[in-house]
């Protein structure tokens, strides 16, 4: 499957070790930068471009966003249609299982300021390892939130 991911500084040093983590488990990753660590960069110059690529092609292919809190990222995210960006920050697992199995999320936005490490990574793959439920009421529901207009 191919990941697109995006992030700015806050989530600068996270993504590089998401990307190894799925680059390691067979993903082809395209990143959309940050390339460097700059504490001026602004994320929606770096999840506009993944998330795009996601809208672009979403039978093949899902993107993990990071920011400092995940919340902005994903808004930036939810803006293309077709994009159903879920947001994580800690908590419970239940939070990424439902994201996939009744609204399925095809981007994962994280909060680096609140999840990191092991923690990430164990989230990230949970994401990408839970299918969609493709139960007739998600599926309604799906369908509505990707309707334009």
């Amino acid at each position: 499957m191919k990941i697109h991911l995006g992030t700015d500084h806050a989530g600068f040093e996270l993504k590089e070790k998401i990307k190894e983590f799925l680059a390691g488990l067979g993903h082809e990753i395209i990143d959309h930068g940050a390339f460097e660590l700059d504490a001026n960069d602004d994320y929606p110059d770096f999840v506009r471009e993944a998330t795009k690529a996601v809208a672009d092609d979403p039978e093949r292919s899902r993107g993990v966003v990071i920011g400092g809190s995940g919340q902005g990222e994903a808004m930036v995210a939810n803006r293309f249609n077709g994009v159903r960006a879920a947001v994580f920050y800690g908590g419970s697992e239940e939070i990424i299982k439902l994201s996939r199995e009744h609204n399925d999320a095809n981007v994962l936005s994280l909060g680096a300021r609140f999840v990191s490490g092991q923690t990430a990574l164990d989230m990230v793959k949970l994401w990408l390892d839970t299918d969609f439920s493709g139960e007739e009421r998600h599926k309604r529901r799906v369908a509505k939130i990707d309707k334009e207009g």
